[in-house]
């Protein structure tokens, strides 16, 4: 069923009617277009539009989606009639997004490093899943889990991080580069971090300074 945002225009007779076939065929070609990138196979239903509607034949559809409406999952979508009168709509539509993505092959625990063995692949729809769904091992191999998880559950971002190269009260190397200068010394971390994580680093002098963990546990700062 169409909802009618707006009557912009004089009154419509009584036998006006907007034939629901151009307007269900710009919703498509504007879905189409939306889901252009998406991973995986895209597929959508439109809810049927009211064939009994009062609306002015339209000759120039726009179709946009509503601040804050995405094409994913359940949505809706605006349709404004521009010439000869001015009306417009919302129509209901449903964004299916089928691909392969991450679950755990088995329990695994608080802490631990993610393995290729401890990952398996399931095809399911992704707009029916939680943000942040990972569908590339890339992604998880090498990682730590943030919390302890279930074999079969999916695998978010925010559930894994990447390993700490640098570790609180760690004797770390500070290593300053500027344009035609590189200098380094040493002092103690006084916050644990993942690669491009910001460390504090306190040197003997007792100067604090502020850099970004680099692998073999550096703390890079830069001017």
């Amino acid at each position: 069923m169409l909802s009618v945002l707006c009557a912009l225009a004089a009154p419509v007779p009584a036998l006006a009617h907007q034939d629901p076939l151009p307007v269900r065929q710009a919703v498509e070609r504007f879905l189409v277009a939306q889901s252009q990138g998406l991973p995986g196979t895209v597929s959508f239903t439109i809810e049927d539009i009211d064939g009994n509607n009062q609306l002015a034949p339209c000759t120039a559809l726009d179709v946009s989606l509503p601040p804050g409406a995405r094409a994913w999952g359940k949505t809706h979508v605006a349709v404004r009639c521009l010439a000869p009168e001015a009306w417009g709509l919302f129509v209901a539509a449903k964004v299916r997004v089928m691909a392969d993505y991450l679950a755990t092959a088995r329990p695994l625990s608080q802490g631990q490093v993610v393995a290729a063995s401890d990952l398996v692949r399931v095809q399911g729809d992704l707009a029916d899943l939680p943000a942040g769904i990972l569908t590339d091992e890339a992604q998880a191999i090498g990682r730590t889990l943030t919390l302890s998880v279930v074999a079969g559950r999916p695998l978010r971002a925010d559930m894994l991080r990447l390993p700490l190269l640098v570790r609180q009260n760690q004797t770390v190397k500070l290593v300053s580069r500027g344009e035609g200068f590189q200098v380094a010394t040493e002092g103690r971390a006084l916050n644990q971090g993942s690669e491009g994580e910001v460390i504090q680093v306190r040197l003997t002098s007792g100067q604090v300074l502020s850099g970004i963990a680099r692998a073999s546990g550096v703390v890079e700062v830069g001017f």
